[in-house]
């Protein structure tokens, strides 16, 4: 022990080791030897510690840091076994304000039974080897029973032994030598030949045990051939019982379930049983009705009863399941009580029932809803009517049950329900519960009971129903005819196949202008002509594809009359939906026609003429506004050159509008070219010198009314423009039309400014600005070019800009 607190450089010199500790007890510092005890990392290694030993090491490090600091002899601190067998003994010491913990560290204790006393009581084969050189240093009687003849070396043993212990060609095998003290033992299996021809199945744990200079190889073998035999037996059970979907388990009174059923059993699905058969299936499993059964089943095992029960569980995972359970007790050798039960899994036989049992349930469902009256009757009389029966003879089952079918008819010997029915179909009058009289048709079948007897079945059909349903169709279709003779419309009927007429009426009949008669049969052609037949075929087929009513208008000629007809096509399905006729219904409607026209007529010629007086009266109105604006110019002289600009342009629009005086629709470009050349040289008082090249293509151009005025604008604007820049020289106007559209071409003496660009010429409202702001920048075209002394304007119009003449055909050129 220490007297007095060492120094730390003191510390790091001593063999033993010595921890330096807070007052919290954790590591400070370690000195090297320390460091070696517990590891590189001496805090971890003491914090290992501490958890390892347990409530003991804590105690006394408790009691003995109290008992120094009252300067009290600390008590004695527990042993530390460590591993390998070697002991520690601590040593407490203050050094405030830490601890000095000092570790005397002892050799494993010497007095342990030799290995050899070991291998003498192994059961096992077990050996000690050499695993540097393969020397056998000790095995156990076990061992030499497997392999006698004192082998010396593992080289000497089989080879299948060799692999089993981990040895081959003079060194342990791979897997074997990567072995870490913390893995687990390698394991090895195979099937062993022993000297007396026995194969027997043997496992091998194998550890390699290092120490300074030298490697040992510690084996211990089992051997599992009993397992191995079980387990095959296990699964040759389990391979009957799966086939047979059979759960087996024995009891016994004194020990209890011997063996629960395998997983071949019906109501075994992977999750955890108990040990028996029974015990597998608890009561909360069983469904309510078979719980009586389960319970004589239970009593039954109780007192040792034979018994044979069917239940049904509801199991969690496979759902509803039938189990039928036997119990046999019987007497083992030596007098003691058994008892086995089996269990099968009858599922698909109760299903099979149950199919049965609702199947039948299902029949009499549908033979309770059809519309035929159905009546079994057997040996004791009428045993079930179906629901068309009893309101047929207006009674219950209840008030006929037990009686013979003669109830049911009048009193009359040689009625079919008082003899034997044949197997014909026959027709018959019976009488219900009632009193009420009605005629039926029906046949009887004859079919085995389950005793053995025959059950006769009554199929009738009330036939006053239908012959009353057949007596109102009559009479509908003899009103629908009556309607389609008598009515003011043309109404035919036709196959939706081939669109031959199978019914007209008389309207229909002057409709082709042919007796009905001779168009029976017939086609749309000979109905409305060989020219209008194959359109009105073609509607047919439309209306047949559609749901809805197809309306036309067709016009037929007869001579020198001709006719209008409104017609609707719709088409009559079947009842698959599929058609199979065709309604044509068509009403004359001549009359209405050529007065809707007349109507439309006078409308347009209304408006034609008031068109024609606004235009007139636009284009006197905006000729006083010229006049006046020239009045104006002539008493106001500084404003007389804009003034005039003003009346040109009010000219120009003037003159449109007096051409659309005398036309309606599209002008001719040709007048409206000439107009507005004759109104600048009026107002510039100038002479223009115009020419006209195309020939006939000059009547075939003309501006719509949307375009006219812009136009005529820029027309008006840019032959202005030429006269103002001529310097009172000649300027030359030509008209140029082709088949693609028309060119106006200015010529003018005079030259532009360097640099002109047209496209820099901003929009305005005079001059080319207003000409480039009204002519529509896709369909028309304007140029300006210097050629020789002469400016050469050029605007190329093309459609929609300029249109054909509706009067006249285009000319190809």
């Amino acid at each position: 022990m220490f007297g007095q607190a060492p120094s730390a450089a003191l510390l790091e010199l001593l063999s033993d080791p010595v921890l330096t500790l807070r007052a919290d007890l954790s590591t400070l510092r370690a000195n090297p030897a320390a460091r070696d005890w517990l590891g590189g990392d001496a805090i971890e290694g003491w914090r290992l510690l501490r958890q390892a030993a347990g409530s003991r090491l804590e105690i006394w490090l408790r009691d003995a840091t109290r008992a120094i600091d009252a300067g009290r002899t600390p008590p004695l601190a527990p042993p530390l076994k460590l591993a390998g067998g070697q002991r520690a003994t601590l040593h407490l010491l203050r050094d405030r304000p830490n601890w000095l913990l000092h570790a005397r560290l002892s050799a494993a204790d010497s007095d342990e039974p030799p290995l050899a006393e070991w291998l003498a009581l192994s059961p096992q084969p077990a050996a000690l080897a050499d695993a540097g050189s393969g020397a056998l240093l000790r095995r156990s009687g076990a061992f030499d029973v497997l392999c006698p003849g004192a082998p010396r070396h593992l080289n000497e043993l089989p080879d299948l032994l060799q692999a089993l212990l981990g040895w081959s060609q003079d060194t342990v095998l791979p897997a074997l030598a990567a072995q870490r003290p913390q893995d687990p033992p390698l394991l090895t299996e195979a099937e062993f030949v022993d000297a007396q021809g026995r194969h027997r199945w043997l496992q091998a744990r194998l550890r390699l045990w290092r120490q300074p200079g030298r490697t040992l190889l510690l084996a211990l073998l089992e051997d599992h051939s009993v397992q191995h035999e079980r387990d095959l037996a296990h699964q040759q059970l389990d391979a009957l019982m799966d086939t047979a979907a059979v759960g087996l388990a024995t009891f016994q009174p004194e020990a209890g379930w011997l063996k629960a059923h395998r997983k071949g059993s019906p109501f075994k699905a992977g999750a955890k049983q108990p040990a028996a058969s029974l015990q597998g299936i608890s009561r909360e499993l069983v469904e309510p009705a078979s719980l009586p059964e389960f319970e004589r089943l239970q009593r039954a095992l109780k007192k040792g009863d034979a018994v044979e029960v069917r239940y049904a569980v509801r199991h969690p995972e496979l759902g509803r399941r039938w189990l039928l359970t036997r119990v046999a007790p019987g007497l083992l050798a030596g007098g003691r009580r058994s008892t086995s039960v089996v269990t099968l899994d009858v599922t698909a036989q109760a299903q099979a029932e149950n199919a049965l049992l609702l199947r039948a349930e299902n029949e009499r469902t549908v033979l309770d809803s059809v519309l035929v009256g159905i009546v079994t009757v057997g040996s004791d009389g009428i045993e079930w009517m179906n629901r068309s029966a009893r309101r047929m003879f207006s009674c219950e089952l209840d008030d006929v049950l037990g009686q013979p079918m003669g109830v049911l008819a009048p009193d009359d010997e040689g009625h079919v329900f008082h003899g034997e029915p044949g197997s014909e179909v026959f027709e018959c009058r019976l009488r219900g519960r009632d009193g009420r009289e009605f005629w039926v048709i029906g046949n009887a079948v004859q079919t085995p009971r389950e005793d053995g007897g025959l059950r006769l079945t009554y199929a009738l059909l009330d036939i006053d129903r239908r012959r009353q349903a057949e007596a109102q169709s009559r009479l509908a279709q003899a009103s629908l005819a009556r309607i389609i003779e008598g009515a003011p419309l043309a109404i035919t009927l036709h196959e939706a196949q081939s669109l031959r007429i199978v019914k007209l009426n008389q309207a229909a009949a002057a409709l082709a202008g042919r007796p009905e008669a001779a168009l029976l049969g017939g086609t749309p052609a000979q109905l409305f002509g060989d020219e209008l037949g194959t359109r009105v075929a073609a509607d047919m087929r439309e209306a047949l594809a559609s749901q809805a009513v197809v309306q036309r208008e067709y016009a037929v000629t007869k001579g020198a009359l001709s006719r209008v007809w409104d017609t609707r096509l719709l088409h009559l399905a079947g009842s698959d939906d599929t058609p199979e006729l065709l309604l044509l219904v068509a009403s004359d409607v001549t009359e209405q026609r050529a007065a809707e026209q007349a109507r439309l007529q006078a409308a347009i010629s209304q408006r034609e003429l008031l068109v024609r007086e606004v235009h007139h009266r636009i284009k006197n109105n905006l000729q006083g506004v010229a006049g006046l604006l020239q009045q104006i110019a002539q008493r106001r002289p500084e404003v007389a050159p804009v003034l005039k600009e003003a009346v040109g342009q009010v000219q120009a629009i003037a003159q449109v509008y007096g051409l659309q005086v005398g036309a309606s629709g599209p002008l001719l470009l040709k007048r409206v070219f000439d107009a507005i050349v004759g109104s600048v040289q009026r107002t510039q008082g100038r002479v223009i010198t115009t020419a006209a090249e195309g020939g006939a293509l000059l009547d075939n151009w003309c501006l719509p009314e949307a375009e006219a005025i812009p136009i005529a604008l820029s027309l008006n604007e840019l032959l202005g423009n030429a006269l103002r820049h001529s310097d009172g020289a000649q300027v030359r106007c030509q008209l140029i039309c082709d088949p693609c559209g028309v060119t106006v071409e200015i010529v003018n003496p005079g030259r532009l400014p360097d640099g002109f660009l047209l496209q820099n010429v901003k929009s305005g409202v005079s001059g080319l600005g207003l000409v480039r702001a009204l002519l529509p920048r896709r369909s028309a075209i304007l140029s300006l070019e210097q050629q020789g002394s002469d400016v050469v304007c050029r605007l190329e119009l093309i459609p929609p800009s300029v249109v054909h003449n509706p009067a006249t055909k285009p000319s190809s050129g």
